[in-house]
């Protein structure tokens, strides 16, 4: 067999499927993106980072937490994260995919069981699959079909703990997981409740704080604050009961065996929540951009979500590429997402609303794609 003929033979059956990714430069205004109160590029964390290099803060870490990598802006960071978020600790991840893959491959012990939701997560799904605890799907966003699996599951004769496992926000439909009704499943079953804020850390709860603001400090409660999303800069924080934590630096080999992220991240982090609770006014000017495009989009197919996140389902890989290509000719930097990302049949464009658009945008925006569609 010719050297890497196997892997130029799976790139090129992609092709043909339409499915081939390519890393792309940015071009025109941003509708792709998930900053969505427009963070990255605030000046206040610009100015925070440059008063700790001034500090001297370090860029580099130069090791794990559990070596010389520990800085007191972690510390700083974590302590005021759980302060935020009103919860026992917190915990600084570099990101929100090996954050959730050490929570799933760490947490859940063998004989247990996880029921997540269908649409969960990829960066989930590769934490289960190295952890040790049995997991099953259950049907998006219906909490009986949780309660039904952990039921069947314990006549079966599973004796273990019960994991629910969801995103508060799925970033493909824009939709909302049933948190009150799950976290009913969870104190029936004597169930522990994984929430992924990904999406919806920094625009809902108060200050931002997310859609399981209510539920933060529960006992059975661990949510995940991704920091590269609405927060505007890198990382993610897993935020629980201090046991939780403790298990983590002790048991996650996804922490322990990780460079610590930079301090001078930990620094924009310790930043940006202020900014969610000091600037209320983003987010309110992003609730009028996001009826604004719900209004403007409607006629192009777009139907409301509640969020941020307004998918335009076209169905057809190809058909989707072409369409997002012409929306892409006429200045707007949209995506096309296609399976395995989204389930088969269910291709789209993925419409995010930040603050990085104006009101002249979201008109224009809906003329391309009504354009690109007739």
């Amino acid at each position: 067999m010719p050297l890497l003929s196997n892997f130029r033979a799976d790139l090129a059956q992609l092709a043909a499927q339409n499915r081939m990714r390519a890393l792309a430069p940015r071009t025109g205004v941003d509708v792709s993106s998930n900053d969505y109160l427009a963070l990255a590029a605030a000046p206040r964390l610009a100015s925070a980072v440059t008063a700790a290099v001034a500090r001297g803060v370090p860029v580099g870490s130069g090791g794990s937490r559990l070596l010389r990598g520990n800085h007191p802006e972690h510390e700083a960071l974590e302590e005021e994260a759980a302060a935020f978020f009103g919860t026992e600790a917190a915990l600084f991840f570099s990101s929100g995919f090996t954050a959730n893959a050490a929570l799933f491959a760490t947490l859940p012990q063998r004989g247990d069981l996880v029921v997540h939701d269908a649409l969960i997560h990829a960066s989930a799904h590769e934490g289960m699959r190295l952890g040790r605890a049995d997991c099953v799907p259950a049907a998006h966003n219906d909490a009986q079909a949780f309660d039904d699996a952990i039921a069947r599951w314990r006549r079966g004769g599973g004796g273990g703990r019960p994991w629910i496992a969801v995103e508060s926000l799925y970033s493909m439909d824009g939709d909302r997981a049933p948190l009150d009704a799950l976290a009913a499943v969870a104190g029936r079953h004597a169930a522990m409740l994984l929430i992924d804020e990904a999406h919806a850390t920094g625009l809902f709860g108060r200050d931002g704080r997310g859609l399981a603001d209510a539920l933060d400090g529960r006992g059975n409660v661990i949510t995940l604050h991704t920091c590269g999303k609405a927060m505007g800069c890198e990382g993610a924080l897993v935020c629980g009961p201090a046991v939780m934590r403790d298990f983590l630096v002790n048991r996650g080999r996804g922490f322990i065996f990780s460079t610590a992220p930079s301090p001078l991240m930990a620094s924009a982090v310790r930043e940006s929540l202020r900014i969610l609770a000091d600037e209320p006014d983003r987010r309110a000017a992003l609730w009028d951009l996001v009826a604004a495009a719900e209004r403007a989009l409607a006629r192009c197919g777009v139907a409301p979500t509640g969020s941020q996140l307004l998918p335009l389902v076209l169905g057809d890989d190809a058909r989707t590429m072409r369409v997002a290509a012409a929306v892409q000719a006429a200045g707007f930097d949209v995506r096309g997402i296609r399976p395995p990302t989204v389930p088969q049949g269910t291709s789209r464009l993925r419409l995010s609303i930040t603050l990085n658009l104006t009101m002249a945008h979201i008109d224009s925006l809906a003329d391309a794609i009504a354009e690109a569609l007739a």
